[in-house]
């Protein structure tokens, strides 16, 4: 059965599907490739049929798990819109971004296997996360709060760039530093006095 025609899971084996993946992402990112998948299993408070009834791989799994990464991310900008002034929902989302990044860097040796293997976890991340940034860049620069001159491509630029120096756990601070000065220089510049 392709995955258009699969019925949606019941609410119970929904969870167990959920906690598969967020013990996925924790134990691959401790563990890498050597993560067990009875651990994981464990972690998730299932047993391991549930798990391989879900995913049949490891490389199912660790896919499922960074996509999953990816939904959760690009997912939460309505609700951080709901709840947030727009400036505040892209601030919060910033954060959430360096949390995708820093779990993506945990599991980037099960995800080269995948990808070695012959999948493809990437798919449509990148899109799928310059499109949910610039539905949060746009709200913003709509409610005048950020400069409406600059380009989601480039801040999606600039977050890569921090990711890709300060995603690991222990860099957080400098992480929150950085993202806080490119947040900044998104303000919206006073006139100049004539």
């Amino acid at each position: 059965m392709s995955d258009a025609t699969k019925r949606p899971l019941r609410a119970d084996a929904q969870r167990n599907r959920d906690k598969i993946l967020a013990a996925a992402v924790r134990v691959f990112s401790e563990e890498g490739l050597d993560a067990h998948l009875e651990r994981i299993a464990r972690e998730a408070g299932v047993g391991s049929g549930t798990l391989y009834r879900n995913f049949p791989t490891r490389e199912a799994l660790i896919e499922a798990a960074y996509r999953n990464e990816v939904a959760r991310l690009c997912d939460s900008v309505p609700g951080l819109l709901a709840q947030l002034p727009p400036a505040e929902a892209l601030r919060a989302w910033t954060r959430r971004f360096i949390d995708y990044a820093t779990a993506k860097l945990g599991m980037a040796e099960a995800l080269r296997a995948v990808v070695a293997s012959g999948g493809d976890p990437y798919g449509d991340s990148r899109q799928l996360i310059q499109s949910a940034l610039t539905t949060l860049m746009d709200a913003a620069a709509v409610a005048g709060e950020i400069r409406s001159d600059t380009r989601s491509t480039d801040m999606f630029a600039a977050l890569a760039g921090i990711a890709l120096t300060s995603s690991r756990p222990d860099q957080r601070e400098q992480a929150e530093r950085l993202l806080d000065l490119v947040l900044d220089g998104l303000r919206p510049t006073a006139p100049r006095p004539a």
